[in-house]
């Protein structure tokens, strides 16, 4: 649809009602809308798929911000202030738009990402509770800008993947969120995997059964 705020793949479930549960599916730095597809194949059926692009180009993907490097390499980055707050605006402007689009359960709208995904799906979250029903992140971590603000997510089932080998994203970060998250009163699950800065088919398989607890 031409109107969108981002470009996106759509696929809806099997037996298309008025007001589905949806999730909008976020990838990583230097992917794809097309991406973490075969991730989202695994959700339950029931489930309206919304894959979005990420605005900005990058190395034959495309990137939700820049990454302030300052506080000492790749290990312990932060996003880029103006890009990751036009990132945000998007995502929101887009989970609005969809649900009026695709005629989605403004209720039941969760989101699930990887890396940099998993940190705008997160800070999403935090910024509008009331949108957002769950959240997927894998991978990830709780952007610094966000931290104070983490008891928004109070009440919020939040599902944290992380990788004990993950050179690019200690499994530390993904942990510090989990607690952060899980101090402020959210709904939290962390679980660690046996791999690097990737999943595993054990934890899509967590993943999947998790959200399908979230729909029962």
């Amino acid at each position: 649809m031409d109107d969108s705020p981002l470009v996106h793949v759509s696929t809806e479930p099997d037996k298309p009602a008025e007001d589905a549960p949806a999730v909008v599916v976020i990838h990583g730095r230097g992917a794809n809308e097309r991406d973490l597809l075969p991730i989202a194949e695994r959700l339950p059926d029931s489930l309206h798929v919304l894959s979005v692009r990420a605005p900005d180009r990058l190395q034959g993907g495309y990137t939700w911000y820049d990454l302030d490097l300052s506080a000492g390499g790749l290990h312990a980055s932060q996003p880029d202030e103006e890009g990751f707050r036009r990132s945000l605006d998007l995502l929101h402007e887009f989970v609005d738009w969809a649900v009026d689009s695709y005629d989605l359960d403004p209720d039941r709208i969760g989101l699930l990402g990887f890396s940099q995904g998993a940190i705008t799906s997160l800070s999403a979250l935090i910024e509008r509770p009331e949108r957002y029903s769950w959240v997927v992140a894998l991978h990830g971590y709780l952007a610094a800008s966000h931290e104070e603000r983490a008891e928004n997510a109070a009440g919020k089932p939040v599902f944290v993947g992380a990788g004990e080998s993950d050179q690019i994203i200690p499994v530390d970060r993904a942990e510090r969120a989990a607690s952060l998250l899980r101090e402020a009163g959210a709904d939290v699950r962390f679980e660690r995997y046996r791999v690097g800065h990737g999943t595993t088919p054990e934890e899509i398989e967590d993943v999947a059964e998790w959200v399908g607890q979230r729909l029962e």
